[in-house]
């Protein structure tokens, strides 16, 4: 038998009825889970290829993960969260994009591509949040493949830790839907979109619309998720000023508080023609979004060689507040989360307690 149908088979076991579709009288549905709205017919498949109709009903990821690891929580990347903590990472298989430069394209490609190796390992929600608990990690993180596609699995995942006085998270592509963000919001805290380009020909070839990620951003900050914004810096591709100040000036519109990190390309997956990105470009882009009005960027992926752009400074007196160097905390000086010098409040989720403040 062919791996990827072997594959295919598990993963079709591994599922439940879904929550997020509308049932149709001809026994197609429409499936809400991300911004393609899936119209999908009797025995076929979303666009994800892990969403199906089973003769009206719809089917979706649950009980297994494809990647688990503790992680910092710097790494996903979130700076203004629970600094120096860790948080419990942990994915399923398959993705509503197909970036060429994937860098999870193992866990989100194993679906499309059978040289992606992934591998389901089934597990339940409580072993989850128990393994979260034992590792000191007060963060539940769905990652490594595009979370939006599997939030039934996580709202369950989430809603476990919730007990146990754990934050859950999403790492995401952005690619949402009203209803999708509504059935999340109340088992996730923070939300971390992958902001790609600011040209909509750029989002169609990965698979995606640019309108609806920046609809989703405006979404995740009006509904009160903790958000920060990820741009990966590649050359030739999104790093031209012309761009780069799009993006910071769409960003202030919808808040000049929100973080943007922006990070450095390396080759990986299907895209091996673009240079690694140079520590100068993102200190360019940095600068972009400083000037543009944002009032924390970071430049992320190169420890120690970006000029203090890891670091978090108060936006009221430049104190230094948060001193970084790649996912390590060097010196942490916020007091209940407010500049020790100025007293000014810096936006982020300090501790549990304020995580839905």
């Amino acid at each position: 038998m062919p791996e990827n149908l072997a594959l295919a088979e598990v993963l079709n076991r591994l599922t439940r009825e879904g929550e997020l579709y509308e049932k149709h009288p001809d026994s197609s549905l429409t499936c809400f889970a991300c911004g393609h709205r899936c119209l999908i017919r009797p025995g076929r498949m979303g666009i994800c290829k892990i969403r199906s109709n089973d003769a009206g009903i719809l089917r979706v990821p649950h009980g297994y993960v494809g990647a688990l690891q503790v992680d910092p929580i710097e790494k996903k990347p979130f700076f203004h969260a629970l600094p120096g903590t860790p948080a419990l990472s942990f994915g399923m298989l398959g993705c509503d994009y197909h970036c060429g430069y994937c860098q999870n394209w193992f866990t989100s490609q194993s679906i499309r591509d059978p040289k992606a190796g992934g591998k389901p390992q089934e597990i339940s929600a409580r072993d989850l949040v128990a393994l979260a608990v034992e590792r000191g990690a007060p963060v539940l993180a769905s990652t490594y493949n595009e979370p939006l596609i599997t939030s039934e699995w996580a709202v369950e995942v989430f809603r476990e830790g919730r007990k146990a006085g754990l934050l859950g998270a999403y790492i995401s592509n952005g690619n949402g839907t009203e209803e999708v963000l509504t059935y999340i919001r109340p088992w996730v805290d923070l939300y971390k979109v992958d902001l790609k380009s600011f040209r909509d020909p750029a989002y169609r070839a990965l698979g995606g619309q640019l309108k609806i990620v920046l609809q989703t951003i405006g979404r995740l900050k009006g509904m009160g998720f903790w958000l920060e914004i990820v741009t990966l810096i590649i050359p030739g591709f999104n790093d031209s000023d012309a761009e780069l100040r799009d993006i910071a000036r769409f960003l202030v519109s919808v808040s000049p508080e929100i973080p943007w990190h922006v990070t450095a390309f390396h080759k990986d997956y299907k895209m091996t023609d673009p240079d690694s990105t140079p520590a100068e470009t993102l200190m360019r882009a940095a600068a972009i979004g400083r000037d543009a009005g944002l009032q924390f960027v970071y430049a992320g992926n190169l420890p120690g060689r970006v000029n203090g752009w890891e670091n978090t400074h108060c936006p009221g007196c430049n104190a230094l507040l948060i001193e970084r160097t790649g996912y390590r905390i060097l010196r942490n000086r916020l007091v209940k989360g407010k500049c020790p010098d100025c007293s000014r409040s810096i936006p982020g989720v300090w501790s549990l307690a304020g995580a839905n403040g």
